[in-house]
């Protein structure tokens, strides 16, 4: 138990001192106009206070993923608890960050948009691809579960709860963001916030023990941590998922100091979150083997409903069923509108491409129809290619804000680092991983560390450049 309340220490010490670092770093100047302002439009560009985008970026980024993969993440033992506190303080929540704070800079551009203006447009055109790609993924995979227990508890058919969720969805994607999003947004981040601190005060007041630090790997499966275990918690320590979510609530803030309590203090938010739902899954069912049984029988939605239901009572499985439910749509939702908003920005481009409203409409349909066919199809198969393309989508936007920083001579270690350590993540996980090449694990080791290699000496490579362009910027100006 006492590795469970140092890593809760170390997250708040990270929002607290490291978050302060990362804020001078990039620089932020409240006498600058906020898209909010400069672009209002009255549907993505309105100003929030900083509090409602908080609870509405949590949610963006969360939905069931702090849970679900907290749960599967538990499967490697306590050794989960690392990577979650230093993947949340030097690499999710600094991703975070500046992935919202960049699409502030330049007038609440998309994420593919930034990469093309960092890292050249054939990167551009390759992650506008697999951003709307992982879109789709999400929301199909983040809706067919809902759809299935609706299903199960009310007399509606599956089809029916499928095309009322994404009616739903439909609407949230092409109205005012303030009008849905703003105003339910905040009450669910709530809710689960609520949840999360009760399973924890519950854990602490009961007989359970929550097992302290070890190195040793404790998946029954006997699957390897690296790099398994850090795409598996990923929302609980960083996801490109939330690079895509951010731009959302850039187009939002009222001035660029709220940028730290809603980007990074969200993601902190979000990995303790992570934290007391490993940990509930290792305390719970009396070890990983007790949980991959749970997990095995009724999925994590089952072990999140006994866990909610035993420690909470009826309210707990209220709260379960909510969280199951609620949850995941207010995933899909805002992936269907960060991807409406993507393809906006592909149409603008384009010539005949109609006016506002138009284009809005083409864009939502373009996202809409794939993700509805996908969400009838098997939630296990679609969830395997999330995984990895996630966590492609991160690797690239801290490679964007590495060149960013590099480019204004700031501090780019601070995500240069995390972007050489996802280089290797990504790189070997799709050799090894059965939705990839399935290799053999040493061999994809040898893979990814050889990508990886090559990657940093580029990176190195950029560092010089930069430097002797700056030199001789030096020169001409004297």
């Amino acid at each position: 138990m006492t590795t469970f309340f140092i890593a809760v220490a170390l997250l708040i010490t990270g929002y607290v001192v490291y978050s302060k670092f990362v804020e001078r770093t990039f620089g932020t100047d409240d006498k600058n106009s906020t898209p909010a302002y400069s672009n209002g439009d009255g549907v993505d560009y309105v100003p929030m206070s900083w509090w409602k985008g908080s609870l509405i970026q949590l949610l963006n980024i969360a939905g069931l993923g702090p849970i679900f993969g907290a749960l599967m993440g538990a499967l490697y033992g306590p050794v989960a608890f690392i990577w979650i506190v230093v993947g949340t303080i030097f690499a999710g929540a600094v991703h975070d960050y500046f992935s919202g704070m960049m699409s502030l800079r330049h007038n609440g551009a998309q994420y593919p948009a930034l990469v093309g203006r960092y890292l050249g447009k054939t990167v551009q055109v390759v992650i506008n691809i697999v951003s709307i790609v992982l879109m789709v993924l999400v929301a199909a995979a983040f809706t067919a579960g809902p759809a299935q227990l609706i299903a199960q508890i009310t007399p509606l058919s599956f089809t029916v709860a499928l095309g009322l969720i994404f009616t739903y969805f439909l609407l949230a994607a092409v109205l005012p963001v303030n009008k849905v999003i703003g105003r339910i947004y905040p009450i669910f981040g709530g809710i689960l916030i609520f949840m999360a601190v009760s399973i924890a005060v519950m854990l602490l007041v009961s007989d359970y023990h929550i097992p302290n630090l070890t190195m040793q790997n404790l998946h029954p499966g006997d699957l390897p941590i690296w790099p398994l275990l850090m795409v598996t918690i990923s929302c609980g320590a960083i996801s490109g998922f939330h690079s895509t979510q951010s731009p959302i609530i850039a187009r939002t803030l009222k001035k660029e100091s709220d940028g730290r309590k809603v980007f990074y203090g969200a993601m902190v938010a979000e990995g303790i979150i992570t934290l007391i739902w490993a940990a509930a899954g290792m305390a719970f069912f009396g070890g990983t083997e007790g949980l991959q049984g749970a997990i095995a029988e009724g999925g994590p939605a089952g072990a999140v409903n006994d866990i909610s239901k035993t420690l909470l009572g009826t309210l707990g499985g209220i709260l379960a069923i909510l969280g199951v439910i609620i949850l995941p749509i207010t995933t899909g939702d805002t992936a269907i509108r960060s991807s409406r908003m993507m393809v906006m920005e592909l149409l603008s481009k384009m010539k005949n491409s109609g006016g506002g409203k138009r284009k809005m409409l083409v864009a939502t349909g373009v996202v809409t129809v794939p993700a509805i066919i996908l969400a009838t199809i098997d939630y296990s198969f679609l969830w395997r290619y999330v995984g990895w393309t996630n966590q492609l989508v991160a690797t690239v936007m801290l490679w964007t804000a590495t060149m960013y920083l590099l480019k204004n001579h700031q501090f780019h270690w601070m995500t240069g680092i995390p972007a050489v350590f996802m280089t290797a993540v990504v790189s070997t996980y799709i050799f090894y991983a059965p939705e990839g090449f399935s290799l053999d694990y040493h061999f994809s080791v040898g893979i990814g560390t050889a990508i990886t290699v090559v990657v940093f000496l580029w990176y190195l490579n950029e560092q010089r450049k930069t430097k002797k362009n700056r030199a001789a910027s030096r020169l001409d100006a004297a």
